[in-house]
């Protein structure tokens, strides 16, 4: 109730009094304050925050600007803040705009920002279009992509049937690995794959309808850096004693991936990690920093079954959730 009412005063009155006599003292507004004040994520979010708060309709229009427009937006919010680029460049000569920013002009700042923004709403939807997508038995790239998946996980083992009891040894619940899809669609099955070689990715085209050059990023990304780590988790989950189910377990890290990026709890990270738009190899490079860290807790933490599961899945997410709070957080795998 107290923090309901101090929100509501503090949006109503003590802001707009408050950023009126900052911008008296310092001859700034808001904005070219924050970017003399803060950098990475902090900067961004605080951005974010004054543009979303703003009673000001173009500075509140900024933050669901489509990409494309992003510059023609920034020469707006200058112009409406009377912000005059020569008189900013004449600031960073003067050494008045700490060495970050010094870097580039106000409108180079707003720009980056934006993109951030703006690029993480988008990735959200993109995300959430792949999630949406339903695995489709009747599809043949989907099934050829479940097929890969078995081929890469059990090279020297045949499966003798579509339908069968083998998908229990990779971490399937049932004999059709497609009900266990239902949650996260194709992005469940993406995910499983996309942590092996690049013969892969050739399917990953038609499923995720991303455009060939980011694609082709993508897959020299993680077939460069994961590919025999992912083959020693795969062995690891084998355990007989502190085994898991490992398709099962990778599309409930999925699940906490696309919650997290939905939550908006990934902005930090995303904001500090990529320098500019945030995109899907982005979210399936979180998404592999999970399953190893994951991993790694498991056996740390050597639960007594697997029956535990969603016991130490919570204490995993808490710790997670944790570490994103931190505005300097970025989650990079060490392989």
């Amino acid at each position: 109730m107290f923090i309901s009412l101090w929100e509501f005063f503090y949006g109503h009155f003590f802001r707009f009094w408050m950023k009126w006599l900052l911008r008296q003292m310092t001859g700034k507004c808001e904005l070219q304050r924050i970017f003399d004040t803060y950098v990475g994520a902090q900067r961004t979010h605080r951005i974010e925050n004054s543009l979303t708060y703003s009673k000001n309709k173009v500075l509140q229009k900024a933050t669901r600007v489509v990409q494309s427009e992003v510059d023609k937006c920034v020469d707006d919010i200058m112009k409406e803040k009377n912000i005059n680029p020569e008189k900013d460049a004449s600031s960073i000569r003067r050494g008045l705009i700490p060495f970050l920013c010094s870097q580039h002009c106000f409108k180079i700042c707003m720009k980056m920002c934006l993109l951030q923004i703006t690029g993480y709403k988008q990735l959200y939807l993109d995300v959430e279009s792949v999630r949406k997508r339903p695995y489709d038995s009747d599809n043949l790239q989907h099934e050829e992509l479940l097929m890969k998946l078995w081929n890469l996980l059990m090279p020297t083992k045949k499966l003798n049937a579509r339908i069968s009891k083998q998908w229990a040894e990779i971490g399937f619940q049932g004999d059709d690995p497609k009900t266990d899809f239902r949650g996260m669609g194709i992005l469940g099955l993406i995910n499983l794959v996309i942590m092996y070689p690049p013969t892969a990715f050739i399917h990953l085209l038609f499923l995720s309808g991303l455009p060939d050059s980011i694609l082709a990023n993508i897959t020299r990304y993680f077939s460069e850096n994961y590919t025999s780590e992912a083959h020693q988790i795969l062995s690891r989950s084998n355990h007989p004693k502190l085994g898991y189910s490992y398709a099962i377990v990778g599309i409930n890290l999925t699940e906490m991936a696309y919650s997290l990026l939905k939550s908006e709890a990934l902005k930090f990270h995303l904001y500090n990690f990529v320098p500019g738009i945030p995109t899907m190899e982005h979210f399936h490079q979180f998404y592999c920093y999970l399953v190893y860290e994951f991993d790694k807790f498991w056996f740390e933490e050597e639960p007594e079954s697997i029956m535990y599961f969603n016991l130490y899945r919570e204490k995993f997410h808490e710790k997670i959730k944790g570490l994103l709070l931190d505005c300097n957080v970025a989650l990079t795998l060490k392989v």
